[in-house]
């Protein structure tokens, strides 16, 4: 069995995507759930040629869609010669097995598609073993779909006996590997452990936040290096630490890895090791898109992430980022409708989560252009320097 994608290159294929309204779901939360599956798929080269939303009381147990809506979706596909169809949920090894037989085309569900992202992404030899770990975790259980053509091995010399089925035997390959793949990320940690333990008693940053929300960039103008950075889902996966120095008191800054929502658990998983960089620093910067529709529950994914990998409550600076690209839509002054968040002037943005951020830091920027960025450095350098204080009491003369 290949190893490094799980899935083949997806450049140029032509992709249907599919989700469901679930009756605790509104429809505008589905339609942005579904929008950000077509930025994945954008991110992993494919091109979205429609788009199927079905309301269900839950999805179907047998084919996530409905009959009728599942026949509407193969009319399209073999009308349009699509290549394949993108599930915006995870799919049960069965599910996924009777969509293929029905529609006939190669089928990804979102977990799959983010694993398939971060295979592509992954440069060094850390972030392609906690790729390939995920990537294992996730094909195992779904194996029996790749083998129902086979029967048993063959017999003959050396071969006498029960006999094993191919699946068997490639379940046991596949869990032989998991098993050789955790045990070198556990040798990598270990180098990652003394690797930041010989880093000193710098006082530690981590920038975190969701995908694609300008964490790169923030760190390239702070640090002045050049770390990659790109308008596309997980350009960052390997996690990088450069030394700033704001006037004349250093510390470390932590690039990592961005949050989505429905994060396969696989990947959680494989990438403790990358989140040990958030665990064990001392102050967190919480970048946040201020320009996306959605910012206020992409806040949320990610604070919800972090308390599931670090209970601490640590100091955080929330900047809310991208504000040249914020659009302000005045409302008519005869609609009586409640404001929506388009309707807020920037200003008004600001004064309502000044008045909510009552425990952490708030700063607006834009990265791009460097706008408010003094104000960005002089509240990361009162936190850093507050740090310090506490653990280096009389070194004043750093400040």
């Amino acid at each position: 069995m290949e190893v490094g994608k799980l899935k083949e290159d997806l450049k140029g294929e032509k992709a249907v995507l599919v989700g469901v309204i679930e009756q605790n779901q509104s429809e505008e939360e589905a339609t942005e759930h579904i929008e950000e599956l077509e930025f994945l798929a954008r991110t992993a080269g494919a091109e979205t040629e429609k788009k199927f939303l079905q309301k269900l009381q839950m999805a179907n147990s047998k084919t996530f869609l409905g009959a009728g809506k599942l026949e509407e979706v193969k009319d399209y596909v073999i009308k349009n010669e699509i290549d394949m169809v993108i599930f915006d949920d995870d799919l049960s090894p069965s599910q996924l097995r009777n969509i293929e037989r029905i529609l006939e085309v190669k089928i990804l569900d979102r977990s799959s598609l983010i694993l398939d992202i971060f295979a592509s992404r992954a440069q060094t030899s850390h972030a392609r073993t906690q790729v390939e770990l995920a990537q294992y975790q996730y094909l195992l259980p779904r194996l029996t779909r790749m083998w129902t053509h086979l029967d048993k091995q063959k017999g003959g010399i050396g071969m006498r006996g029960p006999g094993e089925r191919q699946i068997e035997t490639d379940r046991r390959i596949i869990k032989e590997r998991i098993a050789f793949l955790k045990k070198k990320l556990k040798e990598i940690d270990k180098q990652k452990k003394v690797q930041r333990g010989n880093r000193g008693q710098l006082v530690r940053v981590a920038l975190v936040g969701y995908t694609n929300v300008g964490k790169s960039t923030i760190m390239n103008a702070l640090s002045k290096s050049e770390v990659f950075a790109e308008n596309k889902l997980f350009a960052t996966l390997d996690t990088t630490v450069r030394k700033v120095v704001i006037d004349n008191l250093p510390f470390l800054l932590t690039d990592t890895v961005g949050f989505i929502r429905k994060l396969p658990h696989q990947l959680v998983e494989s990438f403790k090791s990358t989140l040990d960089e958030v665990r064990e620093s001392d102050l967190l910067i919480h970048v946040v898109d201020v320009s996306h529709p959605n910012f206020e529950d992409h806040y949320k994914v990610v604070n919800e992430t972090l308390a599931e990998i670090d209970k601490s409550d640590k100091p955080t600076i929330v900047v809310f980022n991208k504000i040249d690209a914020y659009q302000y839509v005045q409302q008519d002054e005869n609609d009586l409708s409640p404001k929506t968040r388009e309707n807020y002037t920037l200003e008004e943005l600001k004064s309502q989560w000044m008045t909510k951020m009552s425990n952490s830091k708030c700063v607006f920027i834009s990265a791009e252009n460097k706008t408010n960025f003094d104000e960005l450095k002089h509240v990361i350098y009162e936190e850093v320097k507050t740090i310090f204080q506490v653990r280096y009491p009389y070194n004043s003369f750093l400040y």
